[in-house]
């Protein structure tokens, strides 16, 4: 019988047949027409043979992961002899076909009955030791599916807006090989089942933000960008391993199931190990989810290509602190100190890094520091226990922010490589498809009713003030942080694309719209910045909290505690406070940057000292290389001396010994017989005595 396997390398074949036969008319009918026959031959293998696979596994889920790094595989094997269309169609098709395979999933999941929303799917045994056995396995559940579809959907997005942004790039295929294995180490650290399988993906990321941060390392600050985003998360991470290892002593397992099922019997509620435990792995969050006080290396970051910045800041890295919190509710609900451990740092990081978008000139560098301000509100909620709304706000977050960060791309693309925003200004003209798309994505952060950060914004608020982990004073800090991002990021809308042009005339004349590549996934992500927050409408305004009501099992096990009713009434005066405080922040952005611009440089002037602590970052970035930079270094160089006096001394005095006792033996063999006939005599006599 006929088996379509063949077809896998037929279709290759059949695209150069044609290009020998008819490539000769490439300048005649153009290179796109060579370019279709050799993307369009090997995507359609590539679907036949992903299929294949996925006929022969029987679930789609393993395909998910698998796809995007194959995808990568060829391109680093291939990409540098393959034309632009063949790099970009493996890069961005793999992933388009992984969002499908993850829209596949999350339909057979619904379809089960919400107590069997659990599917496990091994893969093969990965190694047994003692009482550690681990799996290559993967979970499918209501948390791991919504973060497939947001890993899966905004990345193509992404990779989509790449081939414009990255068009005359010489690294063309390495970009989209890297971009595809972020993906592929994102969707391993979501899907596992276990914790290792979780640390593979946590550190995978941590290498491609590595590599992509600086993507362009022949220059200097691109290399030390990367790696202070390295070395940074390594601390964290540190503490990550720590809590995995206590886990397993603890529980004598990592696998998911078999230790939150067992956190309300094995661990003592408020006790030192459950503490412990959710500690060490809350360290590991805040170094990759930006956190105080390993929150340093994410403004570094802006060093890579824009659609990298996306990458992280949306759909894959920073997120897998609070995604991390939010699977482990099990553990962290029995420690309740450090349940008010990550909603302080949380709380505190938003409004501290909120403050620090007042004073900053680039373009991305403010972004940068809304996204830290926005993993400290999700951080707040899933650290009063409202899990479902600090993913909530993940899924919101991950549209508007990859639209103002793409936002952004285009309008550096536009200005031909200038980011500060100082040097731009009345870019609405030029660029209006841009500005759109800009302040719809302004419009979402800044929580204004009826776009999708409004509605996970206020639920945080709610829950910070309603929560029996939560208080007035977090909820004071979070509403007092909304109407400050609104002021920062208005600020940032008013200064790219309002007032008077301030760059020159060369540039002026050669600003321009993206090409369509880059502007139909800002369209795409506007559409969803907009209407994202419907998927979670709360009950008081007259929705189901659809979301909330999809992500219930994952706290399954979670420790139950009484929570406080109060009134609808409540809800809406705090609610109407938020956006009395947002409406203020966008009012005064209005005022200091549109109507009387000269009230910006009298404030900064009569406040010159405090100006120059917020654009410094409150010399944070000096304080830890002072302390701790140094400090580090300073204990090398006296382990310098160790190593060389007593580690080389004792490795070296090993080997001279060695060679002093081989020379004084190979004395011995001086070559005469009658030396060795007199040594054979004396060993006998000395057998025979």
């Amino acid at each position: 019988m006929f088996d379509y396997i063949i077809l896998v390398p037929l279709f290759p074949l059949f695209g150069a047949f044609l290009n020998g036969l008819f490539g000769v008319f490439a300048d005649k009918w153009g290179r796109k027409f060579v370019h279709a026959f050799s993307a369009g031959a090997v995507g359609i293998a590539f679907t036949v043979l992903v299929f294949f696979i996925y006929q022969k596994v029987g679930y789609p889920v393993l395909l998910v992961s698998l796809i995007p790094a194959l995808g990568g595989f060829l391109n680093v094997l291939f990409g540098y002899k393959w034309n632009k269309t063949l790099v970009h169609g493996v890069g961005v098709g793999s992933i388009g076909l992984s969002f499908i395979l993850s829209s596949i999933a999350f339909y057979q999941l619904i379809q089960l009955p919400v107590e069997k929303r659990f599917v496990e799917v091994l893969f093969y045994k990965w190694m047994v030791s003692g009482d550690l056995s681990l799996d290559i396995a993967f979970l499918l559940d209501p948390l791991s599916m919504v973060m497939m579809l947001v890993v899966t959907g905004v990345s193509f997005l992404i990779h989509v807006y790449s081939i414009g942004y990255m068009h005359d790039d010489p690294s063309y295929a390495r970009f989209f090989s890297y971009l595809n294995l972020f993906v592929f180490f994102m969707l391993i650290l979501v899907m596992g089942n276990n914790f290792p399988m979780m640390f593979v993906g946590w550190e995978g990321v941590g290498l491609c933000s590595y590599l992509l941060i600086g993507f362009w390392f022949e220059d200097d600050y691109n290399a030390y960008a990367g790696n202070k985003a390295f070395i940074v998360n390594r601390i964290g991470d540190y503490g990550f391993l720590l809590g995995m290892f206590l886990i397993f002593v603890t529980f004598h397992s990592l696998n998911y199931s078999e230790v939150f099922e067992n956190a309300r019997h094995v661990l003592k509620y408020n006790g030192f190990l459950a503490t412990a435990i959710t500690l060490l792995l809350f360290m590991g969050a805040t170094g990759k989810s930006a956190q105080i006080p390993l929150y340093v290396w994410l403004p570094d970051a802006m060093a890579g290509p824009t659609p990298v910045s996306a990458l992280i800041h949306a759909a894959t890295m920073v997120t897998a602190g609070v995604y991390m919190v939010a699977r482990c509710n099990a553990l962290f609900t029995m420690a309740p100190v450090s349940m008010a451990v990550v909603a302080t740092v949380g709380a505190v990081t938003a409004l501290f890094a909120a403050s620090m978008g007042f004073a900053q000139r680039d373009i991305k560098r403010i972004l940068a520091y809304s996204t830290i301000s926005q993993l400290g509100y999700m951080f707040l909620a899933v650290g009063v226990g409202a899990f479902a709304a600090g993913i909530f706000h993940l899924v919101t977050h991950a549209f508007f922010k990859a639209l103002l960060f793409l936002s952004a791309g285009s309008v550096i693309h536009a200005m031909g490589g200038e980011q500060d925003v100082m040097k731009m200004g009345g870019l609405r003209k030029y660029i209006p498809a841009t500005f759109v798309t800009a302040f719809i994505a302004t419009l979402a952060i800044a929580g204004v009713p009826g776009f999708s950060g409004f509605f996970s914004k206020d639920e945080i608020l709610w829950y910070a003030f309603s929560s029996p982990y939560g208080s007035p004073i977090l909820w004071l800090i979070g509403a007092i942080t909304a109407g400050m991002t609104a002021f920062y990021m208005f600020r940032w809308l008013f200064l790219i694309f309002f007032g008077e042009p301030r760059m020159d005339e060369e540039t002026k004349h050669h600003i321009h719209e993206s090409p369509k590549s880059m502007l139909i996934p800002l369209f795409i992500l506007a559409v969803l910045s907009v209407v994202g927050g419907y998927i979670n409408i709360p009950e008081a305004l007259g929705g189901k909290s659809h979301l909330h009501h999809f992500l219930e099992p994952i706290t399954e096990h979670a420790y139950r505690v009484e929570w406080p009713h109060y009134p609808h009434f409540l809800e809406y005066a705090l609610m109407i406070i938020s956006v009395t405080l947002a409406f203020i922040g966008f009012l005064a952005a209005y005022w200091c940057y549109v109507r009387d611009p000269s009230l910006v440089a009298r404030i900064t002037e009569k406040y010159r000292r405090l100006y120059t602590v917020v654009y410094n970052k409150y010399f944070v970035d000096e304080i830890y290389n002072a302390t701790f930079v140094r400090g580090v270094l300073g204990s090398a160089f006296s382990s310098k001396k160790f190593d060389e006096v007593v580690i080389d001394g004792a490795v070296n005095g090993t080997g001279k010994s060695i060679y002093l006792f081989g020379a004084l033996l190979s004395k011995l063999q001086t070559g005469y017989i009658y030396h060795y006939i007199w040594g054979i005599v004396i060993g006998v006599l000395i057998l025979l005595m």
